[in-house]
Parts: C-alpha cells; sequence; structure tokens
C-alpha cells in the first residue's frame, strides 16, 4: 500500500459543497439497503419462511456478534495503519462493497438444499457481517476526515441522515411490500392507505423464498451503486500523518477506552440507543402479524413514519443550537417514548382497527427514534478530536471500529434478546395465531423493554463532557500544533 497522497497542506477546516455532503450521505442510504435489509427481516425470515427456531436464529445472532467484538477492532487498527494511493478510507468500499453485496443475498439464497440448514445460515450471516465491517468502518472514519468544522458537521449529518432515512423507507416501508407483492398465495387487501387494494401475498409461506431473494438482490446492487457515488463524490482533508499512521497499534483500542470519556460515554450511547431502535424493527413485523393482526398495514404504516426520518431532519440543527446537544436527545426519547406507547394502546382489542392510531404512534416512535440515533453521529468526531487532543495521535479508524462495535452490539442484541423472549414464551413461526404468552413476549420486545431503555439512554448522555466550546478549543489547538510541527 502506497502512502496517502493528500496534503497535510489541505485546508482541514473546510466548508464542503453539496456535492459532497449528498455523495457522502448516499453512503448511508447505501448501508441501509444492503444492511439495514438483514437487521430488519432476517429473523423474520429465519424463523417463518426459512424454518428454524426462534431460539436457533437468536443464537446465530449472538455468535456472530461476539466474533465482531473480537473483528472490529482489529479491522479499524489496520484501517488507522495503512493507506491505498486512492486515499486511506474511500478504497474499502469497493474493495469490500463488491462481496458484501453478494454475500448479502446469499442469506435469502432460496434453494431447498440449503432451507432450514442452521450451519448455512450461521456461515452465511458470520461472512456478510465480517465484509461489512471492511466498509462500514472506513466509512464511519470518512466523517471525521472530511471536515474539523463543527456547523459543517452538523450540516454533514443532516444530509447523510436525510439519505440514510431514505434508505430506511425503502427498506422498512417497501421491502415488505414488495415481498409480498412478489409472495405466493396472493389475495386482494386493504394496506391501509386510503382504501387503496393490493394483491398481496403470504410472506410467512416456505414457497416465499424466491420473493425475498429477488427483492433483496435488486436491493444490494442498487446499494453498491450508492456505495460507488460515495467513493468518487468525497475528498479526504483531515487524516493522520505518516509518523502517526506507522505508530497505531491494536493496543491503542484500549488506551483510547480509558483516557477517552467522551467516548466510552458516546459508546454507551450507542449501545443502549441502537438495541432498542434495533428491538422495534426486529419486533415489527411480528408485532404487526400477531398483535395488531394487521401485516397489510405495514407498509403504509411505516410510509407515515418515514416522514420525520426525510423531511423534518432540517430542523436538527436549529434546535439543537436552540435548546443544546443534551436537551435535544432528551426531547426525541422523550418523543420516542410517547409514541411507543400509543402503539401499545393500538394494540389493545377496542383499537387495533384504527389505523389513524397506528399512524399517530408510528410517526411520533419514528421522530424520536431517527433523531436520536441519528443525530448522535455528529458526536463522533468531536470524540475523535478529543482522542487526538490527548494523545497526539489521530485513531480515526480505530475509534469508528468501537463505535461501530457498540452499534453492531446493539443491532445484535435488538435481534437476540426478542428472539430469546420469543423462544422462552414458545412462539410458533409455523402457526397462523400465537398463545397468549407468546403475545406478551412480543409486546415486551416491541415496547416495555425499549421504553426503559429509553429512559436509560437519556441518563447516560446526561453524563457526556464536551460542550460546543470545548471542541471548538480543541480542534483549534490541534490546528496550531500542526502547524508548529508539534505533533
Amino acid at each position: 500500500m502506497a502512502s496517502n497522497p493528500q496534503s497535510s497542506s489541505t485546508d482541514e477546516f473546510a466548508k464542503l459543497t453539496w456535492r459532497e455532503r449528498i455523495s457522502y450521505g448516499a453512503g448511508d442510504l447505501a448501508q441501509n439497503l444492503i444492511f439495514g435489509t438483514i437487521g430488519s427481516m432476517l429473523l423474520f425470515y429465519l424463523t417463518t419462511v426459512y424454518g428454524i427456531s426462534a431460539a436457533a436464529g437468536a443464537t446465530i445472532f449472538l455468535v456472530v456478534r461476539w466474533v465482531n467484538v473480537f473483528w472490529d477492532p482489529w479491522v479499524g487498527a489496520v484501517i488507522d495503519k495503512h493507506d491505498f494511493k486512492s486515499g486511506k478510507y474511500r478504497p474499502y468500499l469497493v474493495y469490500a462493497g463488491v462481496p458484501l453485496t453478494i454475500f448479502s443475498a446469499m442469506l435469502f439464497l432460496p434453494i431447498d438444499a440449503v432451507r432450514g440448514n442452521i450451519a448455512y445460515a450461521f456461515i452465511a450471516y458470520l461472512v456478510t457481517a465480517l465484509t461489512y465491517s471492511l466498509v462500514n468502518i472506513p466509512y464511519g472514519a470518512l466523517n471525521a476526515s472530511l471536515t474539523r468544522d463543527n456547523d459543517e458537521v452538523s450540516t454533514l449529518t443532516t444530509v447523510r441522515m436525510t439519505e440514510a432515512n431514505i434508505g430506511n423507507l425503502l427498506v422498512y416501508t417497501f421491502l415488505p411490500l414488495f415481498v409480498q407483492l412478489a409472495s405466493p398465495d396472493k389475495q386482494s387487501k386493504d394496506i391501509g392507505f386510503f382504501g387503496l387494494h393490493m394483491n398481496l401475498g403470504d410472506y410467512t409461506s416456505p414457497k416465499a423464498g424466491t420473493a425475498y431473494f429477488t427483492v433483496m438482490a435488486i436491493y444490494m446492487v442498487i446499494g453498491f451503486a450508492m456505495l460507488m457515488f460515495t467513493y468518487f463524490g468525497i475528498h479526504e482533508r483531515v487524516l493522520p500523518t505518516k509518523a502517526e499512521s506507522d505508530n497505531v497499534k491494536y493496543s491503542d483500542l484500549f488506551a483510547e477506552l480509558k483516557r477517552n470519556r467522551p467516548l466510552l460515554i458516546l459508546g454507551l450511547f450507542f449501545l443502549i440507543g441502537f438495541t432498542f431502535m434495533f428491538f422495534g424493527n426486529t419486533v415489527w413485523p411480528f408485532y404487526m402479524q400477531y398483535s395488531v393482526g394487521h401485516s397489510e398495514w405495514i407498509s403504509s404504516i411505516n410510509l407515515i413514519g418515514s416522514i420525520p426520518g426525510i423531511f423534518l431532519v432540517f430542523l436538527w440543527p436549529i434546535v439543537r443550537k436552540r435548546i443544546g446537544k443534551k436537551q435535544f436527545f432528551y426531547i426525541f426519547l422523550t418523543l420516542f417514548i410517547i409514541g411507543t406507547l400509543i402503539l401499545y394502546a393500538w394494540s389493545l382489542p377496542a383499537f387495533k382497527d384504527s389505523v389513524a392510531l397506528g399512524y399517530i404512534g408510528r410517526f411520533l416512535q419514528q421522530w424520536g427514534i431517527t433523531a436520536a440515533t441519528g443525530y448522535m453521529w455528529s458526536l463522533v468526531p468531536e470524540v475523535v478530536s478529543y482522542g487526538e487532543y490527548k494523545s497526539k495521535k489521530r485513531v480515526a479508524g480505530i475509534i469508528n471500529a468501537l463505535m461501530g462495535l457498540f452499534f453492531k452490539i446493539g443491532l445484535a442484541l435488538g435481534g437476540i434478546i426478542p428472539g430469546y423472549i420469543n423462544a422462552a414464551t414458545h412462539f410458533d413461526g409455523t402457526a397462523k395465531t400465537q398463545s397468549a404468552g407468546a403475545l406478551m413476549g412480543i409486546q415486551i420486545s416491541m415496547i416495555w423493554l425499549p421504553v426503559i431503555l429509553a429512559v436509560v439512554a437519556m441518563f447516560i448522555m446526561s453524563r457526556y463532557p464536551l460542550s460546543d466550546n470545548d471542541v471548538k478549543k480543541i480542534n483549534l489547538e490541534i490546528d496550531q500544533r500542526k502547524k508548529a510541527g508539534n505533533l
């Protein structure tokens, strides 16, 4: 690998062009299309169409995430230590993006020879998850390499989360609809959207495997195209010097956790936030299918829920400037709790046929969760800068590997715990209706645990130590050090 060709004289406080902001955000859209589909539908697919038990599905998630605990920090150290001719972080989008696209689609391979095979499901998911790290970690490090300007980072976060939530719209709203449209045993159903009827198939049937594979493969290809848009549209500016890169060690992982308190607190917030976010994503198909009893409404409800993450994201930097970063999270996490409780009320016998209640609850819930888990990414570059300030070593790859690890543990717990709760409450993926115990298990995963964890997340954010003024002072001092050659 050759040294990075970009000059250290590049303006590290650069104002980003709109092309660069949109290009970077396309990477979030891509990763939602490629890997978000897995987080949203894999457990549901494995325990219904694929035919393995809820416990087996949850165990696959558990083992793969434990492997990630050791794999991701190593990937972060490798990324920090090496460069390519075409950049430090960007090339991974190409080199790992191609196999990630293929492996993700192979998870849903619709042939009888692998259906119900736990070993195949485990290996396919493991390979996909390890490859995803080779895309996700360098992509996250790119966020801190574009500029040090805190206002630019805030704007960039707004743009990237808008695109990320467009990806969420395609995944959580249209993916179930497309799979049902492609599934067998079609019936005309009211999809809960102004009386519109569509011919929807049974996407819990073992015969729906081809439908899943076809839709997933199309999503993966579009996702890879978005990764290429990111690759060609951005410019790396804030990079470690060659001496800093040469000095990176795997042990920097433990050093950063020890000396970088903002990193530890933000990491815990990531873990808790994404745990209850993925609780909802994992359990939502189960909740709609069995607790509410209107799976045909899932796309229209999700369409309304996607509105805040696309059309109200522009409010994030405005709200943050007016009330501060901590209060921002308090407000939106409270909104998430209110929306979740409305969704609980919707499942009660007297209200479950009211599509309007579903619209309101999902809208408020998703407004809260997309704001809280979206805007937290804007804090990662300041945590990177704080680590650089303390150690005189910029390890954006390692820090993003750690943040990615917290994110993935949250993602895994969001799939593992509901899976084990389903198993403990005797959920039966072959049954059209579930027992009272199984319905209570779905309710615990969808409603009560996320509410409790949202309160815990508020407490964790209350301990975050960096103010905006602190971040500005840190970045200016680092810049002065570099200009003086005092690294």
